[in-house]
């Protein structure tokens, strides 16, 4: 956890919840964060039929128009998340490619509701389906962006909740037009902390 100022918990209750998920903001000093600030974790999970739900939130300064050509366009894709493609429609193909570091994704869109809903799995042939779920919501200023995902209950929980996080920085920082490598440390902080949530 180099660079690391400290660590401020912000306790976020929710009733509902399997767990009262707080928020991670922590400091870092090596210009790491888009803010040259702060960063914010945070997160829902709860339980539903033997699998884990996990909701990320992000309040995004842009139209859902331009948050949707990020989330399903080819060119988009490759700044943040993986180079492949995305036929936005229900039964469109969805194929993203991870190279090394990751398990090449090829599946079929499940939802489809453009500029508002876009669902699919985060699976590949006979792999387990692992649903994910973008909700798009206008807001004042701009677009009030929600993923779910529905996770087996297993060990793999608090990387995949990381994982994601990390991404949702890295689209963050493109809808600016920035391009950023996957953040390392905010993803190993974040995987600590969401541990530290699913016990």
């Amino acid at each position: 956890m180099t660079g690391i100022f400290g660590l401020l918990m912000v306790i976020k209750a929710q009733s509902q919840m399997l767990w009262h998920f707080p928020k991670l903001v922590f400091f870092v000093s090596d210009g790491g964060c888009m803010s040259g600030e702060q960063e914010v974790i945070g997160g829902e999970l709860s339980a539903e039929n033997g699998r884990i739900v996990v909701k990320l939130e992000r309040n995004i300064g842009h139209s859902p128009a331009k948050v949707w050509e990020m989330l399903t366009g080819s060119e988009e894709l490759a700044l943040w998340l993986a180079p492949g493609k995305l036929d936005a429609r229900i039964g469109g193909r969805v194929q993203l490619d991870f190279g090394n570091s990751g398990t090449p994704i090829d599946c079929r869109v499940t939802r489809c509701e453009p500029h508002r809903i876009l669902a699919y799995s985060w699976s590949s042939g006979d792999a387990p389906e692992r649903p994910l779920v973008w909700e798009l919501e206008p807001t004042d200023e701009g677009t009030r962006l929600v993923l779910t995902l529905s996770l087996p209950d297993n060990e793999l929980v608090p990387i995949a909740c990381a994982g994601w996080d990390s991404h949702l920085e890295m689209l963050m920082a493109a809808l600016e037009g920035i391009n950023i490598h996957f953040p390392v440390e905010r993803f190993r902080v974040a995987r600590s902390w969401f541990e530290t949530q699913v016990r």
